[in-house]
Parts: structure tokens; C-alpha cells; sequence
């Protein structure tokens, strides 16, 4: 078994970064409409508050990491242009996307709509994280400020599903390829 760099940072950027983010947000938002929202249910405790921030600032921290190695690491390599000449673009996701009418969309449509929508991820829950962890449980005696911290959390984990989605899509008609090979396991011949 082997995988090449590209290859590693591209599944550290999605699999790893991405998708955590996205199954962090689930909980994320559950904690938030818990602890801003004023019901019956017992106030949280300081700890309890305590974890929430420390869960978002984590979730604002992958939400950066995931955006910062897709466009300066991943989004290069995506963009990369072959060298005059060359018939193989196999090795160039853009081109190999706009060569073909079945593919030209992913790139058009998708990656264009992923580089935007990406940028809000982390933006929109850092404000998040930074709104809680200056009013915690004080958060439910404003309710505007309570509603636009959940519509905040709601559309940034719905822009990282648009933009994992997009991601997925692109990376399988046009995977980013190359860099140092990495074996993993050598096995055995039979």
C-alpha cells in the first residue's frame, strides 16, 4: 500500500479536518440551543460551560485548518498548468475537469462555489465560539444575539456540507495526484 503526499494532504484536508468539523457541528449545535436557549431544563455548570467554549474554539481551530491547507496547499496543486505540450492531464484536476462536458460543471459550478462558501466555515464559527465564550449562559437574556448565534452555527455547518460535498465530488473525477510516494505496507508475494 502506498499514497503520495498530494494525496495525504488531501485526505488530512477533507477526511481529516473536514469531516470531523462537519460530525463536531451536530454536537456543537445541540450544546449551543441547550445552553442559550431558556427552557426548564437546569442551568449548565460552570464546567459544563467551560467545555462547550474549549468544544467550539476546537471546532473554530479545524474549521481553519481545513480552509487554510485546502487553499494554500490542496487548491495550488488543483490549479497547477501543464506544461506546453503535454497530452496526459491526468495530473492537472482542472484541466482534466474542463476537458470534458460530463465534468466541465464540477469545476464551473463546484470548485467555484467551494472556494467561496469554504471562507465562511470557519469565520462564521469562530464568531460563534467568540460570542459564547463572552456571554455563556448569559446568552439566553439576549435573544437576538442568541438567534444569530444559531444561525450562525446552523450555516456554517451548512456550508461545510456544501463544501465537503463539492470536495468529494471534484476529488473523485479529478483527484489531486503526485508529490514523494508514501509506503505504507510492502506485502508479500504469493
Amino acid at each position: 500500500m502506498e499514497i503520495t503526499t498530494h494525496e495525504l494532504w488531501t485526505l488530512m484536508h477533507g477526511m481529516g479536518f473536514g469531516a470531523l468539523y462537519l460530525l463536531a457541528c451536530s454536537g456543537a449545535l445541540l450544546e449551543l440551543y441547550r445552553c442559550a436557549t431558556p427552557s426548564n431544563s437546569p442551568e449548565s455548570t460552570p464546567d459544563h460551560e467551560r467545555f462547550v467554549k474549549v468544544y467550539l474554539i476546537a471546532m473554530a481551530v479545524l474549521a481553519w485548518a481545513a480552509v487554510l491547507t485546502g487553499a494554500y496547499i490542496i487548491y495550488p496543486w488543483y490549479r497547477a498548468a501543464p506544461p506546453p505540450g503535454t497530452v496526459d492531464i491526468s495530473m492537472f484536476p482542472q484541466k482534466l475537469l474542463m476537458s470534458s462536458p460530463a465534468t466541465i460543471g464540477w469545476h464551473s459550478f463546484g470548485m467555484e462555489w467551494k472556494e467561496y462558501i469554504a471562507w465562511f466555515v470557519p469565520i462564521s464559527i469562530t464568531m460563534v465560539a467568540f460570542v459564547f465564550a463572552k456571554y455563556g449562559r448569559d446568552l439566553r437574556n439576549h435573544q437576538q444575539l442568541r438567534a444569530a448565534v444559531l444561525s450562525f452555527a446552523l450555516a456554517s455547518f451548512v456550508a461545510a456540507g456544501v463544501a465537503g460535498f463539492f470536495g468529494a465530488m471534484i476529488d473523485k473525477h479529478a483527484p489531486v495526484q503526485g508529490g514523494h510516494t508514501i509506503h505504507l505496507s510492502i506485502g508479500g508475494e504469493k
